[in-house]
């Protein structure tokens, strides 16, 4: 399968209750259809200093903000790839650059601190982005069941809906299988 590595999106984000989403599902449905993957558990992990300058950054509402975070959109195990990701948002406009490798690789990087083995603009992006901050290190886990829509006119368009948003501060692999706090 082909992943996109370089996205520019707009997105917006709304915070609904069960019926609110029932509505709006109701309402789409003759223009849009759940996509291939369907209803999917999406596993983060989200690189911070020490004392979450990132996280306390994003919080401030700023018109621009960034993130470094190792995404996988399935349960799995060390030798299987997953995403690094850098994601940078202005306004409500989202740009993310990513590289797909193995997870013992990447998670064995930011442990050590030693820099990710690929030679790529993306990579030399990332290198940077951890250069700049320093001391970027797995700081939150973060996961989510996703449920993503595709519109049937043929545009980009698309919706997700999160729900089971579920966070922890140790264990930081995609591979564990995930138990952790209600956000």
């Amino acid at each position: 399968m082909t992943y996109q590595m370089t996205f520019k999106r707009y997105e917006l984000k709304y915070l609904l209750n069960r019926q609110e989403k029932e509505e709006i599902l109701l309402a789409m449905e003759p223009y849009m259809k759940l996509d291939d993957y369907g209803r999917t558990v999406i596993r983060n992990i989200y690189l911070d200093t020490d004392n979450f300058r990132l996280i306390r950054r994003s919080l401030e509402k700023p018109v621009y903000k960034e993130k470094l975070r190792i995404r996988s959109y399935k349960p799995v195990e060390t030798t299987d790839p997953v995403f690094v990701e850098i994601k940078k948002k202005y306004k409500s406009v989202v740009y993310k650059r990513r590289l797909q490798l193995p997870e013992e690789k990447v998670m064995e990087s930011f442990q050590t601190g030693k820099p990710l083995p690929v030679n790529s603009q993306i990579g030399d992006e990332i290198q940077y982005f951890r250069d700049y901050y320093e001391n970027l290190h797995p700081s939150v886990f973060l996961s989510y069941e996703r449920e993503a829509y595709y519109s049937l006119d043929g545009s980009d368009f698309r919706i997700t809906f999160d729900e089971n948003i579920l966070y922890r501060r140790m264990i930081f692999h995609l591979a564990v299988k995930f138990t952790g706090f209600r956000c």
